[in-house]
């Protein structure tokens, strides 16, 4: 789900407050095109990276609706990132030497599989290993390089709310999102002495074509606890990835509850400032309590089903 966005040689003095040359991996639907629609907006050049051919030159037209000034851009790729490093290395390389350095790289390239645990499948657990979690690593290496000897750069990893809460149904998808955080806060530390930044996004579900294939095999229960939040839209998400990312913000999430969220989870993530740690420690103990109850109700759900499931049906005799 991730695109590109890429600026030309001549843009490079530019400074991150203003978007120059970004890549989208993933970019040719979902929150993938709609970051890359909103880097566009802001003057960037794009470079879009996804597997299918046929949307990456749907989602270029789209994009190029939004343009500003006739010297922007859109390079697409058609690469599966997830597969094989060296390729991913020597595309991205192609693509620099067109459109200039990438100064934000924006991993969304990502897919769910839903299902219980021991009815998965063992190449599941595999499958979204490789696309959510490699397919992050293998683009980020690609470009990491160049930013540090430059000293400016942004990486964003889109994980999910299941990235940071792992729910019933999602034993292979949360596993491959809650490993980007681990990546993201490792990387950060290697990476802020050169004016690198990091940014790990969480959103919640969100009005995609992979939400809409996902609820096709939902188990019951998975519906259910997703139910009980609203469905983002992929501009707001978007949106908010890309003033995070621009701010140099480790931690990008949306609305009340993501915020809850991310603060209830924060463990030994990095802070942006002083200011974001100390609402952390405010916050933490009330934030607990509230998160017990969805907690409650969340098994409640799962509980309701086993014994509706548990239930014989009942024969009518009048038939």
């Amino acid at each position: 789900m991730l695109g590109g966005l890429h600026g030309d040689r001549n843009m490079r003095v530019c400074e991150m407050s203003s978007l120059c040359g970004s890549e989208v991996t993933g970019g040719s639907s979902g929150i993938g095109k709609c970051v890359a629609i909103e880097c566009y907006k802001q003057g960037a050049f794009i470079t879009l990276v996804a597997r299918n051919e046929d949307k990456l030159l749907q989602a270029k037209k789209e994009i190029e609706k939004h343009s500003i000034n006739d010297k922007q851009v859109v390079l697409c790729i058609s690469v599966d990132v997830s597969q094989d490093y060296n390729q991913v290395e020597n595309v991205i390389k192609q693509a620099q030497e067109k459109l200039g350095p990438v100064d934000m790289l924006v991993n969304c390239a990502g897919t769910s599989l839903t299902g219980k645990f021991e009815e998965l499948e063992v190449s599941s657990f595999e499958k979204l290993m490789s696309i959510n979690y490699l397919g992050s690593v293998y683009p980020s290496r690609a470009v990491i390089t160049t930013m540090k000897e430059r000293r400016v750069g942004r990486i964003v990893f889109v994980s999910s709310q299941a990235g940071q809460l792992g729910l019933f149904g999602f034993t292979a998808y949360s596993s491959s999102k809650f490993a980007l955080r681990g990546l993201a806060e490792a990387l950060q530390m290697e990476v802020k002495p050169y004016n690198v930044y990091v940014t790990v996004a969480y959103p919640p579900d969100t009005d995609t074509p992979g939400l809409a294939e996902e609820n096709k095999t939902k188990p019951l229960e998975t519906r259910l606890i997703s139910e009980t939040t609203a469905v983002c839209k992929p501009e707001q998400v978007a949106k908010q990835i890309v003033k995070d990312a621009i701010q140099g913000n480790f931690n990008s999430s949306i609305g009340s509850d993501g915020y809850m969220l991310s603060s209830v989870t924060c463990g030994m993530a990095p802070v942006t400032s002083i200011t974001e740690g100390l609402q952390q420690v405010v916050t933490m103990g009330l934030f607990r309590t509230i998160a017990l109850f969805y907690l409650g109700s969340f098994d409640n759900i799962v509980r309701r089903c086993m014994v509706q499931k548990a239930k014989p049906e009942v024969v009518d005799k009048t038939a």
